[in-house]
């Protein structure tokens, strides 16, 4: 798996978000690959289950290289919208026949020939390990898919699915306003098993909340701007970074700029009493 370092989301790229139009996703594309950033994070539902195709339509004439790039997209969750109004409650849907269809689907509108990796959406409380391993190894005997993971799975539902089926990647929540995984033993579980870690909401609700626990967030990380040369979004991902469990943020962001400056953290080598600062600074108290 030849992941870039920091991932580009695509989910506020149409519908749900910006309404990038053909050629501003094309910009935006050419730009992600220039910096650095080749990776591309989808799901079958992002834009009511629009983004995918304008992606792919914009993809087909930005004149990059499928080979220079890599695609991720989720299946599994039934999203009520205008797209499907026959669905009477959102709910997941892993059998085997909806997980092959739903990837073929995506492969028609990402305009590809292939996945690099194919998740699970969300863990539903019905699926069945063996039927979604039979899916996966169709999917991966045909050549649709070249590896396979999960998002928003615990250690023991991993297991479960890894007894059938392997499982490379875990694509879960994290930051640092959201860092249970690093307790919980989500993360040990990942390293000992070999599965890599994918952030997304990597900057968690610091610039999207005004508490008190916000504030000390701030001030800690205003204390390093010209220590680091860096921004505090920057400051925020190399926090991440720093995890040795090597975890990939997924970057959901159109700016420009800030795309750049989310590689530019990979960089960042935050010292390791600075680390333990800012996760201080998060918890309102020193640790255990």
């Amino acid at each position: 798996m030849n992941f870039s370092k920091v991932i580009a989301g695509t989910m506020t790229w149409g519908q749900w978000g910006k309404q990038l139009s053909k050629q501003e996703m094309i910009n935006l594309m050419h730009h992600c690959v220039e910096n650095d950033i080749h990776t591309f994070d989808h799901a079958d539902i992002y834009g009511d289950y629009s983004t995918e195709a304008d992606f792919g339509h914009a993809f087909a004439e930005s004149g990059i290289d499928r080979n220079n790039i890599e695609l991720i997209s989720k299946c599994g969750i039934q999203y009520l919208g205008k797209s499907r109004p026959e669905l009477k409650v959102k709910h997941y849907n892993y059998t085997k026949e909806y997980i092959i269809w739903s990837a073929e689907n995506s492969l028609k509108h990402l305009k590809t020939d292939y996945l690099d990796l194919l998740l699970l959406h969300r863990p539903s409380p019905l699926m069945q390990p063996e039927v979604i391993a039979e899916a996966i190894s169709i999917l991966k005997k045909e050549g649709k898919i070249k590896s396979f993971g999960v998002s928003n799975f615990t250690p023991n539902q991993t297991d479960l699915l890894n007894k059938y089926v392997g499982v490379d990647v875990n694509q879960i929540e994290f930051s640092l306003t959201q860092h249970t995984a690093m307790h919980d033993g989500t993360l040990d579980h990942m390293t000992l098993n070999n599965i890599q870690p994918m952030s997304w909401s990597p900057l968690g609700y610091v610039f999207k909340e005004d508490t008190e626990q916000t504030r000390r967030i701030h001030k800690q990380l205003g204390a390093f701007l010209d220590k680091y040369n860096a921004t505090e979004d920057q400051l925020l991902l190399a926090w991440i970074l720093k995890h040795p469990s090597n975890i990939i943020p997924v970057v959901g962001t159109t700016t420009k700029q800030r795309l750049k400056d989310a590689y530019a953290a990979t960089k960042i080598d935050l010292e390791l009493e600075d680390w333990f600062l800012i996760l201080v600074a998060c918890q309102g108290h020193k640790v255990p």
